[in-house]
């Protein structure tokens, strides 16, 4: 079947900005993305449904690869994991940053080399670091002291861990306090300012089953602005000089993280990685040669910037009512599925698909279906005044810490993942099901 694509599809109210590249509207009022309908992602698995434009997710790959020539790019698999995302991402040449055993397990069975793989997390299980040891991971970022004996007892007597400690730079950025990493006060990394950044690194040194590779940071997420990452740097660079001055060890790596910040509505700003790149290589090689260091390698994690704008998130419409001067749009999705609004804010633009509408547009908040009041998708935004039960409703940069986040509350079922590319459409995590929550409920 040949569908009509309507020109000028990135102006005025049909403003696809914020889409995948490959995004076009169609005549019938639906959009293509991938080369597939939207509505007919919906008709054939149903609602609420996730859709991942392969073809945008390589080239966002792509882009940080080429940016960041010489340097290594690791996906950040917390943003979203699934053995296709795991498989797109070893095929680009990036490497992978894991938080938990059951994400670092999923991508070696998935075939990725786990010499590739850095772990991280504030607080790792035993199971945790039992894995990353067995399977040999690349690297292990300490974040804490008591890690530091707990690794090197668990390498065994012939064995040596790369790890690098994870360093609390004190720079405030990200789009929400919950995720600002950077700063004094919060569970993550240890602090330059009180000594225990340099106090751990001088412990690992220490220890003949530990070699430290160098110095990791991550001041937050949803950053669109360049400088907090060079400030970053060049505290970085300065503790680098003195772990060489008091321990004469010079520290070859420099990972700075990722968090970098995505447009979620048209008009937002958005964290350019090409901008990034140079930027962050110029004032490392100024802050190295002012301290007399060699260039480290940088390293940086790219989650957000790579998968979430390659998705949207389909869900059908199931009430529109007016309650106190607000007209409400109900889906069939929401918290469950995607609790960032709720957790931080996050603000998005749905869009009506699947139809075409001449009706005047009218202000309206997008609700969930689940059974909290704050559980809104997208406050205040515009929809065609003649929004109805069954309508479809499409939220682009949908790709990035929802169904990663997802939940399983009132037992509603995680909503299935599918791919789309070249004009086609396949499953790639299915629907959860009651019957999958019936088998895991084993008592009586």
């Amino acid at each position: 079947m040949t569908t009509a694509v309507v020109p000028g599809a990135g102006s005025g109210t049909g403003d696809l900005s914020v889409w995948p590249a490959s995004a076009a509207r169609l005549a019938d009022g639906d959009v293509a993305v991938g080369g597939v309908p939207l509505g007919a992602v919906a008709d054939r698995f149903g609602t609420p449904v996730y859709v991942l434009d392969e073809g945008e997710v390589r080239e966002r790959c792509r882009t940080y690869r080429e940016a960041f020539a010489g340097a290594e790019v690791l996906y950040a698999a917390k943003a979203f994991l699934c053995r296709a995302v795991v498989r797109w991402v070893r095929e680009e040449g990036l490497g992978l940053d894991v938080c938990s055993a059951g994400e670092l397990e999923l991508a070696v069975t998935a075939g990725f080399p786990p010499e590739r793989i850095w772990l991280h997390g504030n607080a790792k299980s035993p199971r945790d670091l039992a894995g990353a040891l067995r399977l040999g991971v690349g690297r292990i970022v300490i974040d804490g002291p008591s890690e530091i004996a707990r690794i090197s007892a668990g390498a065994g007597p012939r064995a040596r861990q790369k790890v690098l400690v994870r360093v609390v730079p004190g720079v405030s950025a990200g789009g929400h306090d919950k995720i600002r990493t950077g700063v004094e006060g919060q569970k993550f990394g240890l602090s330059l300012a009180d000594g225990s950044a340099l106090d751990a690194v001088l412990r690992v040194l220490a220890q003949p089953r530990l070699e430290l590779t160098g110095l990791h940071c991550h001041i937050g997420s949803q950053i669109t602005a360049v400088e907090p990452y060079l400030v970053a740097v060049r505290r970085m660079v300065g503790l680098m000089a003195r772990v060489r001055d008091t321990a004469g060890v010079v520290l070859p790596e420099l990972d700075v993280g990722g968090g970098h910040g995505v447009a979620h509505r048209p008009g937002e700003p958005a964290l350019d990685p090409v901008e990034l790149a140079r930027e962050l290589r110029g004032v490392l090689a100024d802050s190295c040669a002012t301290a007399g260091l060699p260039v480290p390698r940088l390293v940086i994690e790219p989650g957000r910037g790579v998968v979430g704008p390659a998705g949207v998130a389909v869900y059908r419409v199931l009430a529109v009512k007016r309650s106190g001067g607000t007209l409400f749009v109900a889906v069939d999705g929401g918290m469950g599925d995607n609790p960032r609004p709720a957790l931080y804010g996050v603000r998005y633009a749905p869009r009506l698909i699947g139809r075409a509408s001449a009706a005047a547009p009218l202000t309206a908040t997008v609700v969930g279906r689940h059974c909290e009041a704050g559980d809104v998708l997208a406050a205040g935004v515009g929809l065609p005044g003649d929004v109805r039960p069954g309508d479809l409703l499409a939220v682009p940069v949908a790709g990035a810490y929802q169904l990663s986040m997802a939940s399983g509350y009132n037992l509603v079922g995680r909503p299935p993942v599918v791919s789309v590319h070249g004009g086609s459409a396949r499953l790639l995590v299915r629907r959860e099901t009651l019957e999958d929550v019936r088998l895991r409920d084993i008592g009586d």
